[in-house]
């Protein structure tokens, strides 16, 4: 429709138009006249394809085109028939004019692409809105790409790809081709660059770091240690960046650990702010001795050490869950290859669904196949199982081929496994899903499935009692090294304070209660008091945050912030001499408060945000505690029952260029300042 607008009537077909006109005093009456009497409006032609063309009448009734470049004809009009200047249009700005080509050596655009680039605005094109004029730029091309190689996980080699090359080059012919090395170096140098920004964001948080360390295999049987920071910024929100991904080619070694530490440290420079530290398997006693003397002598000794070194629940969990798919591994393999029977064939799919409905069972589940490296589908496919376990009872009535039902006492069986994992399989969906600070939700669930541990023993079953007694042994092994720092971050929630501690150890410990609920008391104090001590200015930080946006009064305010800074630092002192013995400490008013009601979308972040005034210290010590994760694993590894393997094509690239491309991917999630300014990497 756009390319018949375009069409233009020619001067000698309009000498024989007929127009019909209306003359004054007679309205019925018409009239024939010819173009002298009255000339035919002819609309002017638009189209930039003119300025490269003229018409050229070749025989009555047929009309074609001419280049005036290369003097090329081309189908114009016919007739009645119009071809249109699509085809024009192409000759010209696709270079297929060889008069145009010769041109292009001197020049990289074309004529009819060089008009966007003039002083003189663009003509419409396509009868489209005009679009603004963006210059070509070789550098941010080269930025892009290396943006979305990382943020894609692309092969870096995929630049030398002969279907990349032809497709960049038909998209933008003037863009030089990179070579690996080139690619290389700007993924590199877009991580430095995003290093800088993350570097320059850590210089305003005034809280502690928390460190997890997951570490990964290779078929090379190198280790890659990916090390994740933990903190709570100045906004009060919980944040999360991948720091260092460091080459281990020893990573069974007692020092591996120790050495990707201190890297770390080293390199973001957190001496002196770290506040835990989680591994994502436990470690041994040697290992242990290499980590802690080094982590003490540029760290403050916190509560003895007792919050700096923990385990990783979500290990904890799969370890356990383990457990339970090696004790039925026989009946997991029977369900498995009866839904694999159903699930592999669409005629056997078919005959499953018209049992299914002649049953009426109401399940409007679907069967599918577990990934037995993720424990979770594997209980998955085992609750779907069961509650079809009707349909596969009675399916060989309706296919004889099917010779694969479990007995009742294997369904019954595999109802016993997926009571154990339930409890398991709740408590790592609330881990793969949660923003917030996860150490006040685990402390419950931990504590539960013990407690539910310790009713399995004693069942009469020994099949149940004996695994429970193997899954207990594990958690009770997290609950050991972990609980204190569990409980004092609920101690940190205005909803439960020391209360759900005290109910939960009832529960647990039974008449030993008070003597690990003191401990919890304890510590919760000693910690407090450790806050007090340290050598943190006499004036809150957070006075400083609550003048931003005062500027308006900043004349009337001078004399009053000059004497409170300045003039009555000595007043401060003697008031907190004078006053400590008498006052009770911000901990204690804290706790005899009452609780707040216990609403499911509690921000606790938020409280403490809008109560650090009245309790600055412990505020800061909620900040700290409220920021140790409970599990080093990354969201979609929550439920892996093997160790995660970097893959083989980055096992091939430089430790340098992994860890930048990890690392550049998970900053550029969060957003940067834009830049294109390209730091040059040689390789």
């Amino acid at each position: 429709m756009a390319e018949m607008m375009e069409m233009e009537t020619a001067p000698e077909e309009k000498n024989n138009e007929l127009a019909l006109t209306t003359h004054e005093g007679n309205n019925n009456e018409l009239a024939l006249t010819t173009n002298e009497t009255q000339p035919s409006k002819r609309r002017k032609k638009k189209s930039m394809v003119w300025e490269y063309f003229t018409i050229e009448n070749v025989s009555p009734g047929c009309r074609r085109a001419c280049c005036k470049r290369c003097k090329q004809s081309f189908a114009y009009s016919t007739g009645s028939k119009v071809a249109g200047t699509s085809h024009l249009k192409r000759h010209i700005a696709k270079g297929t004019c060889p008069a145009l080509l010769r041109d292009q050596d001197s020049n990289q655009m074309t004529p009819y692409n060089q008009r966007m680039g003039g002083s003189e605005p663009p003509k419409r094109r396509y009868r489209s809105p005009s679009t603004p004029y963006i210059p070509f730029d070789q550098d941010r091309c080269r930025h892009e790409i290396a943006k979305m190689i990382i943020m894609h996980d692309y092969p870096l080699h995929m630049v030398e790809h002969p279907g990349f090359i032809a497709f960049v080059q038909n998209l933008q012919p003037r863009f030089d081709k990179v070579s690996f090395n080139t690619v290389q170096g700007d993924c590199v140098a877009t991580y430095l660059r995003e290093k800088q920004h993350l570097m320059k964001f850590f210089e305003g948080i005034s809280g502690r770091f928390c460190l997890t360390l997951d570490m990964w295999t290779s078929n090379q049987t190198l280790g890659y240690a990916f090390i994740t920071g933990h903190f709570i910024d100045s906004d009060w929100k919980l944040n999360r960046r991948v720091l260092n991904v460091i080459m281990e080619p020893y990573p069974d070694s007692d020092s591996a650990l120790s050495h990707a530490v201190a890297a770390c440290l080293s390199d973001w420079s957190l001496e002196g702010k770290l506040f835990s530290l989680i591994f994502n398997y436990p470690l041994s006693e040697a290992g242990l001795e290499n980590l802690r003397p080094l982590l003490c002598i540029k760290n403050p000794l916190i509560l003895k050490g007792q919050l700096l070194i923990g385990n990783c629940i979500a290990r904890t969990l799969s370890s356990m869950a383990n457990d339970v798919l090696g004790a039925g591994q026989e009946i997991i393999k029977k369900i498995r290859d009866s839904v694999k029977y159903v699930k592999t064939s669409e005629s056997h799919d078919e005959k499953f669904v018209q049992v299914k409905n002649q049953l009426q069972v109401p399940s409007e589940k679907t069967l599918f196949l577990d990934d037995q490296t993720q424990w979770n589908t594997t209980y998955q496919m085992l609750t779907v199982a069961s509650e079809l376990k009707e349909v596969f009872n009675c399916l060989d009535t309706s296919d004889p081929d099917y010779k694969l039902a479990p007995s009742m006492e294997d369904w019954k069986l595999a109802e016993t496994l997926c009571t154990f994992l339930k409890p398991l399989f709740d408590a790592a969906s609330i881990l793969a899903s949660t923003t917030g600070p996860a150490a006040i939700t685990f402390f419950h669930e931990a504590w539960k499935i013990h407690a539910d541990l310790g009713r399995s023993i004693t069942n009469e079953d020994p099949f149940i009692s004996n695994l429970a007694k193997s899954m207990q042994e594990k958690i009770y092994k997290y609950w050991k090294d972990c609980s204190l720092v569990l409980a004092i971050a609920v101690v940190m929630d205005p909803r439960f304070k020391m209360k759900l501690v005290e109910f939960s150890f009832t529960k647990i410990f039974g008449e030993d209660a008070p003597t690990y609920i003191k401990i919890v008391d304890d510590g919760t104090h000693e910690l407090f008091h450790e806050y007090v001590a340290l050598p943190l200015p006499l004036t809150p930080t957070y006075a400083e945050e609550g003048n931003v946006g005062n500027n308006g009064k900043t004349e009337e305010c001078q004399q009053g912030n000059l004497l409170s800074d300045h003039g009555l630092r000595d007043f401060d002192v003697y008031i907190m001499e004078t006053t400590s013995n008498q006052m009770k400490s911000e901990l204690d008013q804290y706790l005899e408060e009452s609780l707040l009601p216990r609403v499911q979308e509690f921000d606790v972040l938020g409280w403490w945000k809008m109560n650090k005034m009245k309790y600055p210290t412990l505020s800061k010590m909620a900040r700290d505690i409220l920021s140790i994760p409970v599990s080093a694993a990354a969201s979609d590894s929550v439920f892996d029952i093997t160790c995660k393997k970097l893959d083989e094509y980055r096992s091939s690239l430089r430790p340098e260029t992994v860890e930048a491309l990890i690392c550049a991917k998970d900053w550029l999630h969060y957003g940067s300042e834009p830049s294109i300014a390209l730091v040059k990497m040689e390789f």
